[in-house]
């Protein structure tokens, strides 16, 4: 039987990819936009991973 450990928080060896994802995410989406609602957020969010990152990969 194999057991996976998790690093610790801030160690990026088990989720390089998820980390690289989400940090493009805050960003290129978050930083640079001034959003005035929730669901303005959401939006742009939804797009910016089912739009162009899904059909990029």
């Amino acid at each position: 039987m194999v057991t996976q450990s998790m690093s610790r928080k801030g160690n990026c060896w088990d989720n390089s990819l998820a980390e690289s994802f989400f940090k493009i995410i805050k960003v290129k989406l978050i930083y640079e936009d001034d959003f005035k609602t929730t669901a303005q957020a959401k939006t742009a969010i939804f797009e910016y991973i089912e739009i162009w990152y899904n059909r990029k990969r």
